[in-house]
């Protein structure tokens, strides 16, 4: 179980790094707003799959502790 913990972790850690990155990368996007400044469809869409990536994020690691304890 301890490999099982070792790729939940690794998992929740690259998607806690590397999604918030990306959302300021597409928040400056010049298609993340339009010309009233109003959220576009392609900023909300990319909000929603990185909300969804950093939920998946936190269900790693529960998921990785859950494995450590032997709850799983």
């Amino acid at each position: 179980m301890i490999a099982l913990s070792v790729v939940l972790f690794l998992n929740a850690a690259f998607n806690a790094v590397v999604w918030p990155q990306f959302y300021k990368r597409v928040a400056h996007d010049p298609r993340a707003r339009d010309e009233n400044g109003k959220a576009t469809a392609f900023l909300k869409v990319h909000a929603v799959l990185i909300a969804i990536a950093l939920v998946l994020a936190l269900v790693s690691v529960l998921a990785g502790v859950a494995a450590l304890t032997g709850a799983l």
